[in-house]
């Protein structure tokens, strides 16, 4: 009942954030925003069900930091510790129950999709309709998956959170400094190894990017990401137990066929070890599909995974490397940063339920791409024909 009573809380809360963000951007939608949220809320209490029947990660993140006698400041390190730290003064200060961190947390999730849209519409200002009269951001906002696992006490949300920052920070960082901030700080204190990937990517798309931010931003760039991985190395790669390793190769190679046979045993596994790296790449991003979905909600998941699969396939064009060519830094780092995560993690994941809740982290920033592409070629096609009715238009007037 209590957890109830915070909605109306949360709802003025997101109508003081819509004012302001309709203050700097006037193509936000705070009606589309306000569906969203409570689209979004559907699904933290279809998770609630689901943790009440089933074994969640939650229960454990409500228990922690009430029972084990540490101060706020014995929670603040990273990985699972740091949502204790977020979790504590909630639970133990304001006196909040679990159902109500269950929905404060799906809220932190839900401004993650409120920075995604942030994201997407104010790089994309063409509308796209996908499958003829769907348009594309409003498919790829409501997609279930993607709520199910930023909807509940846990990592997912507020990583999410952190990663939409980070994206949405890219097209101004000079001027969204606590945006960027933010983000990277939530990604690295959540997941390091996500954080390494993050910056990995950001520096590729420098190089790759040349003329377009100048030779001083990009000496900043860098020597902030390396002082960071620099300072924070053995945080990263201690998440891989790799913190004291004097052979990193030979190291992280063992350790991910460990964790791979491992998962491997568990009732959703699949054999990647055994996998091409294009089975390991179409296992991590579109399976479980029908032929392996397991009951009723494997079948749903299996349609959602058939849709990122046709909207894939729009990317299978000649004319898309010619667009990578001349596409902007945030689109290339989000293609970067997409097949990177996506690299790294087929060599530890082999478990369907993983996978499903770790790609929810990645798939807006291949969305990201393929709109972007769309939206390049609609606009590519749309001067074309300008270009021809003017010439038209002069040899008549001649």
């Amino acid at each position: 009942m209590q957890a109830v009573m915070l909605i109306p809380f949360l709802h003025l809360a997101n109508q003081y954030i819509f004012k302001k963000i309709s203050e700097k951007h006037d193509f936000f939608s705070a009606n589309l925003m306000n569906k969203l949220f409570y689209y979004h809320l559907i699904f933290a209490g279809v998770y609630y069900t689901y943790a009440f029947f089933n074994p969640s990660d939650s229960k454990r993140y409500f228990s922690v930091p009430g029972k084990e006698g540490k101060t706020w400041n014995g929670f603040l390190e990273t990985g699972t510790s740091f949502i204790d730290f977020l979790s504590y003064p909630f639970i133990n200060f304001f006196g909040f129950s679990y159902e109500m961190m269950m929905l404060l947390f799906s809220w932190v999730g839900f401004m993650g999709f409120v920075y995604a849209y942030l994201f997407f519409k104010e790089n994309i200002a063409i509308n796209i309709k996908i499958f003829k009269k769907i348009d594309f951001l409003v498919l790829i906002l409501f997609l279930p998956n993607m709520h199910f696992w930023t909807a509940s006490l846990g990592k997912g949300a507020p990583i999410f959170l952190g990663l939409m920052l980070f994206a949405y920070a890219l097209r101004k960082p000079q001027n969204r400094i606590y945006s960027l901030s933010l983000g990277s700080l939530l990604v690295f204190a959540i997941r390091p190894h996500m954080f390494l990937l993050l910056a990995g990517a950001g520096l590729l798309s420098i190089f790759i990017n040349k003329n377009q931010i100048s030779l001083k931003q990009k000496a900043i760039f860098v020597g902030a990401i390396t002082g960071v991985l620099l300072l924070f190395h053995k945080q990263i790669l201690d998440v891989v137990n790799l913190g004291n390793s004097q052979n990193l190769i030979a190291d992280f190679l063992s350790f991910t066929e460990n964790r791979s046979n491992n998962l491997d045993n568990a009732t959703s596994g699949v054999p990647m070890t055994d996998y091409s790296l294009l089975e390991k790449f179409f296992t991590f991003w579109f399976r479980p599909l029908f032929f392996d979905a397991p009951g009723i909600l494997g079948v749903i998941v299996s349609i959602e995974n058939l849709i990122y699969l046709l909207l894939f396939g729009k990317l299978f064009k000649k004319s898309f490397f010619g667009f990578l060519k001349t596409a902007p830094g945030h689109v290339k780092l989000s293609l970067i940063l997409f097949f990177t995560t996506s690299f790294a993690m087929t060599f530890v994941m082999s478990n369907l339920g993983i996978i499903l809740r770790q790609k929810s982290m990645i798939m807006y920033f291949l969305f990201f791409v393929i709109y972007y592409f769309l939206a390049y070629e609609k606009d590519t096609v749309f001067r074309l024909k300008q270009e021809v009715t003017d010439r038209q238009h002069m040899q008549k007037a001649a």
